[in-house]
């Protein structure tokens, strides 16, 4: 199964909070779309500190070939 996005993972986290908006979701509902909801939220916090660490290892490389 392909993993999702940085993105994709933006758009669903758009798509859930639209969804946990509506008057009329049920509690159930609601505690399911949460749950949901924050599983992908780590899931880009993961992605973001990935993307982090990647870019601060470029920068080094960098500075050391230019020293």
């Amino acid at each position: 199964m392909k993993s999702k996005t940085f993105e994709e993972r933006l758009e669903e986290g758009r798509t859930i909070l639209e969804k946990l908006m509506d008057p009329e979701i049920t509690l159930e509902e609601s505690v399911r779309l949460y749950e949901e909801g924050m599983k992908s939220i780590r899931e880009a916090q993961k992605m973001l500190e990935e993307a982090k660490l990647k870019v601060e290892t470029i920068e080094r490389s960098y500075r050391e070939k230019e020293e």
